[in-house]
């Protein structure tokens, strides 16, 4: 099983996530200037301010040659997860329902925030248990998480809604409390918190392994499933 990390020009995660990566698959950085993804089971595309976050978060790094690829990957199934500036881009992408609008305090945030897992039947959630709460850090501006309230209760109707913040940790005012969502299909997952950087107890916290275990057993898998769907 093989992951690849994004890097964009402005990209500032994107080691710390290929060392978490590492830590449970083999690993390598994809350049955005690329159309190929190199053979890579699953992609994330992670924190940063992806071409200087100009004209807005996101909205330029859409258009990279490598997103063409990622969104072939998507197509075909394949797993995308997105990680701060990784979650604006595939919402501007169209990945993603909704957006990443400024946080209701104006001001950039970095600091522990709970989030409770609400749907763990996910290929990014399948190591945890619905109602887990996760310890993971945030740190961004712009990480308010909108959409109108008839997708909203779409998304909370077929399980997209998968991770909140714990009551009273909402640091940024996204409505309902979201922290991180998948497509319709399950296969791409957007989050503002930073699991890359909860995945060493060192750091206080390793409870951002899940996400990263959980890809590594959905990809992993994915060869017995097939076996067993033609069987």
């Amino acid at each position: 099983m093989k992951f690849g990390v994004v890097r964009f020009p402005g990209s500032c995660d994107e080691v710390d996530a290929l060392m978490a990566c590492r830590r449970f698959a083999d690993a390598e950085i994809l350049w955005h200037g690329d159309r190929d993804l190199a053979g890579v089971d699953a992609v994330v595309i992670p924190g940063g301010f992806s071409y200087g976050d100009y004209l807005r978060v996101g909205a330029i790094a859409r258009f990279s040659p490598v997103m063409e690829a990622v969104k072939a990957h998507v197509l075909a199934g394949g797993p995308v997860l997105g990680i701060c500036n990784g979650f604006q881009v595939l919402c501007e992408a169209g990945l993603l329902p909704g957006a990443l609008l400024p946080n209701a305090g104006l001001r950039f945030l970095c600091r522990q925030v709970d989030v409770e897992v609400v749907n763990s039947d996910t290929p990014f959630t399948r190591a945890c248990a619905a109602g887990d709460t996760l310890s993971i850090p945030v740190k961004h501006t712009t990480g308010r998480y909108y959409a109108p309230e008839e997708t909203l209760r779409e998304m909370d109707a077929h399980g997209q809604i998968i991770l909140r913040y714990a009551t009273g940790c909402n640091p940024n005012g996204s409505l309902a409390d979201v922290a991180g969502v998948v497509n319709r299909d399950g296969n791409v997952m957007g989050l503002m918190p930073h699991p890359e950087h909860a995945v060493d107890p060192l750091t206080g916290s390793a409870d951002g392994s899940c996400i990263f275990q959980s890809l590594m057993d959905h990809v992993e898998e994915g060869p017995a499933r097939l076996a067993e769907a033609r069987a």
